[in-house]
């Protein structure tokens, strides 16, 4: 019966032992010839269960070492079966052993052995084989993850039991070393694991039809063990991107190739200690990250090819080159109007003529190569030296916005995490679909600018531009010379002298004199509405834009943001949105005129670029992507983006805009063809003029009013936002202090930015104030300065 125990702990089943540890059953005849009392029966129970356990275990850590998918989980129930299973089974011979050599220890007199005795050999297994096959349990839970094995093994260090804290250390080292194994080939080499890769938190993600680029690099969070902090992912997951296109870029370029000098840091990964601590984890990947930086990454991606990278995002995508606004919206209304008139040419002949005003694909990317023709054209004999502009030309797109689903993104840090933008529809207001304008990222760029940062400068874009095109067709009404003045002009001498001639005269003045007054509340309120839009991109562009654009290209270059001293300087430096490319060239001369005159300028040259030199140092890739990913939150909030009871109504303020010009120009086609009817006898007969002009006048009263009560709300809007906590508490910067945007800039400063600041780190400006804003809309004559807070004194328009 012994040797039969011995046997069936030894992971042998025993049906003589389970059949003796269970209860007697009276209609077997052969469990009566053993008799056996019930303190036996419990022992020998306590025994079968120890055996059971152990049979389980080993059949369970066998399934999962040979089938799961995860190379964590085989690695942890072969640790079970190869460390623990095979302690039990030591244990075993070590109790046969004994008996054998008759030790006293277990062997009395008469060779008795105490079945308590063996027992007692065993106290404490079955509470560790126990534990040991609920951590089995876990690993076999169908999507069981290494992740979260790890998790589970690190929760089970406090249980209070020593036995189990041991084997749950025990365990953990295994996970996390063979998690560790993953992780080295990855940042050390940038290559995915070959087995288990569905397993790591690194996934390869194709671009989606219709979209350009290939593979792309993701982090997927549930795939990351707890220990790992959001900013330390980011950290694996660029070292990673980076040696993989370092490899590939490597077959080209013989300077990047000996990237294998990182093995050298696979020693930091190995001295880690079990458990890992989440703070020296940290550490290590930032050790990797800097040394990879130093080495290779700045040949890879230098400062100054960052520098131009942001260079072409703030011309183009924010708009600090006027001409490029200006002219690719007149070249997208000239398409506009092409369509319609090639529609109603058509609609005489076929009655499906209207489906031709539809904007088709190859149409917007015709508009933007026309819109880069009509800017070298402006630039004449300086066009060729224009790099930004040739630059532009090859990586900018204008295309058709298409609806996709939306994918996770990549975890980062809750500092660097973009805001969510307001869904106001700004893009479709360039033409009759949603256009967008989006940026081709070259290999190295995607270090540190992603698909995410150039949806954002895309949506800014749209924002901006919907803004700019509003101002420049209200301006252009001022253009329809027969609308501002007496037109056709009256006749001159000698036939104006005689009685037909005055007659003539006589009508024109009267003609002239009627449509004018007619036009009077529509140039008043033209008038309101520009004066409304100027201000509006005065404070988003000279404010917001200008002060976070200046303050994050002056850290990239000296590390720091001196934002006292340039708020010193902030009369002379800061300059409006040009109307023109020549008023953008005078600019740029008289702020070159300025520094070459600042005696100040040459002491500290040298200081400046040995600031430059330190910074450039500390401002690797990955930097770089969260310092602009800071930036860019900062830029969405304080543009009042991410406040969509704000653009929601500046939306339909700007299509009641739109709806005014083009009723303005319809209501001058319609006099056009009246004059014409009435001085030269050219009728058409198709048209009821009078009628038409009398609906026409009814829905530009209509849409006057509408314009008027739209800037009244988001006047209003406006003040609210002013107190509103959401705004004062909220924003991009280290440190959301108060008052960022109803105060100045130095207001509000948190003791986390300086913080930030004396470790170099990138921190925002304090730019903008919504009450500056309100503050240049009440002093003008349209906007009521009393009374309730919003109002609009109907009497300016």
């Amino acid at each position: 019966m012994l040797h039969e125990i011995l046997l069936s702990l030894a992971g042998h089943p025993s049906p003589l032992l389970r059949s003796a540890a269970s209860p007697p059953n009276p209609d077997d005849p052969l469990s009566s010839d053993v008799v056996i009392s019930p303190p036996e029966r419990a022992l020998l129970a306590t025994l079968a269960r120890l055996s059971d356990l152990h049979i389980r275990l080993v059949t369970a850590t066998a399934h999962v070492s040979a089938t799961h998918p995860s190379v964590i989980c085989r690695a942890v129930a072969s640790a079970v079966d190869g460390l623990h299973l095979a302690a039990f089974r030591r244990k075993v011979l070590e109790v046969e052993r004994t008996l054998l050599r008759k030790d006293a220890a277990l062997v009395g007199a008469y060779d008795i052995v105490p079945l308590t005795a063996v027992v007692a050999e065993f106290a404490g297994w079955e509470r560790r084989l126990e534990w040991l096959a609920r951590v089995v349990g876990v690993v076999r839970e169908q999507g069981c993850t290494g992740a979260r094995a790890m998790d589970f093994l690190r929760g089970e260090l406090q249980t209070g039991f020593r036995d189990i804290e041991e084997a749950a250390r025990s365990l953990v080292g295994v996970a996390e070393a063979a998690w560790v194994k993953q992780v080295a080939a990855w940042v050390l080499y940038g290559r995915l694991p070959e087995f288990g890769e569905r397993d790591f938190f690194v996934v390869v993600k194709k671009a989606a039809e219709g979209e350009e680029g290939g593979e792309e690099f993701a982090c997927e969070s549930a795939l990351l063990p707890g220990f790992v902090t959001p900013a330390t992912a980011a950290s694996m997951l660029f070292i990673g991107k980076s040696l993989n296109q370092i490899r590939a870029k490597s077959v080209d370029d013989h300077r990047l190739r000996g990237t294998d000098h990182l093995s050298t840091q696979l020693t930091r990964l190995s001295a880690l200690r079990h458990p890992i601590d989440s703070a020296t984890f940290a550490r290590t990947i930032a050790d990797i990250r800097h040394f990879l930086s130093r080495t290779t990454l700045q040949r890879l991606l230098p400062l100054s090819k960052v520098l131009e990278t942001l260079q072409l995002l703030r011309d183009f995508f924010l708009l600090r080159r006027g001409e490029f606004a200006m002219a690719l919206t007149q070249q997208a209304d000239e398409k506009i109007r092409s369509r319609w008139k090639r529609a109603e040419n058509l609609a005489y002949e076929r009655r499906d003529g209207l489906s031709n005003v539809t904007v088709k694909e190859g149409e917007v990317a015709a508009v933007l190569a026309k819109t880069w023709a009509a800017m070298g054209s402006m630039q004449g004999e300086h066009a060729e030296e224009d790099e930004g502009l040739e630059l532009a030309r090859d990586l900018l797109r204008l295309s058709i916005a298409k609806p996709r689903a939306t994918t996770p993104a990549t975890p980062v840090s809750a500092e660097g995490g973009l805001p969510l933008v307001a869904p106001t529809p700004f893009r479709n207001l360039l033409f009759s679909v949603p256009v967008v304008l989006s940026m081709q990222i070259p290999s190295p760029l995607d270090l540190f600018l992603s698909h995410s940062d150039v949806q954002t400068y895309t949506a800014i874009n749209s924002y901006l531009l919907s803004l700019r095109r509003a101002h420049i067709r209200l301006t252009d009404l001022w253009k329809i010379t027969s609308l501002r003045r007496h037109h056709p002009a009256p006749p001159r001498p000698p036939y104006g002298s005689t009685r037909g001639g005055r007659e003539r005269v006589h009508l024109l003045r009267q003609r002239y004199a009627t449509r004018s007054s007619i036009l009077r509340n529509s140039w008043a309120t033209a008038s309101a509405a520009i004066f409304f839009l100027g201000e509006i991109e005065g404070y988003l562009q000279t404010e917001v834009v200008a002060g976070l654009s200046d303050g994050f290209h002056r850290w990239l270059t000296t590390g720091e943001d001196d934002q006292r001293h340039d708020d010193d300087n902030s009369g002379r430096k800061q300059t409006p949105i040009p109307a023109s490319p020549k008023d953008d060239i005078d600019m740029t001369d008289e702020d070159d005129e300025d520094n070459e005159e600042d005696i100040w300028l040459e002491g500290s040259n040298s200081a400046s670029q040995q600031t430059t030199s330190k910074a450039s140092l500390h401002h690797d890739p990955q930097t770089l992507a969260t310092a602009h990913r800071l930036y860019l939150r900062a830029l969405v909030h304080r543009l009042l983006l991410t406040q969509q009871s704000f653009t929601d109504p500046l939306y339909e303020l700007l299509v009641q805009i739109d709806h005014l010009v083009a009723l303005v120009h319809r209501l001058h086609s319609v006099w056009t063809a009246a004059d014409l009817e009435a001085d030269a006898g050219v009728v058409d007969a198709f048209v009821d003029l009078e009628r038409e002009e009398r609906d026409v006048q009814g829905e530009i009263r209509s849409v006057e009013e509408r314009v008027k009560k739209g800037i009244e709300g988001l006047i209003a809007e406006l003040r609210r936002l002013e107190g509103s906590a959401a705004l004062q508490g909220g924003g991009g910067g280290g440190g959301g202090g108060g008052g960022e945007f109803a105060g100045g800039a130095d207001e509000g400063q948190g003791e986390g930015d300086s913080a930030m600041r004396e470790r170099g780190e990138y921190v925002p400006r304090r730019v903008g104030g919504v009450d500056r804003l309100l503050m240049k809309l009440d002093f003008g004559r349209w906007f009521g300065r009393g009374g309730d807070e919003g109002a609009v004194d109907d009497g300016g328009f």
